[in-house]
């Protein structure tokens, strides 16, 4: 199963994340297939930089978010301003 989950960056005391698209039994840290975006929290506000064509690819072909990511995808996507019908 494919997952979209966060990887840890960044030194210590000073995390940053990135959106990253792996196999569910491969490690937090680990090989991954793609990477998708990022997300910064220790800055005010917390930055969150998604690539929402990307991870609307994954879900469509059956990968799991996890509870965080879902959450950071919520924010992703009201911070887009809405397309204007054509």
């Amino acid at each position: 199963m494919v997952r979209i989950r966060l990887t840890r960056t960044g030194a210590k005391k000073k995390p940053s994340y990135r959106f990253a698209v792996a196999d569910k039994r491969s490690p937090r840290d680990g090989r991954c297939l793609e990477y998708i975006g990022h997300y910064n929290p220790m800055v005010e506000p917390p930055v969150v930089v998604v690539d929402l064509a990307r991870a609307d690819y994954w879900l469509a072909r059956g990968a799991q978010p996890t509870e965080t990511v879902a959450d950071l995808l919520k924010i992703a996507r009201k911070a887009v301003p809405a397309e204007a019908p054509v």
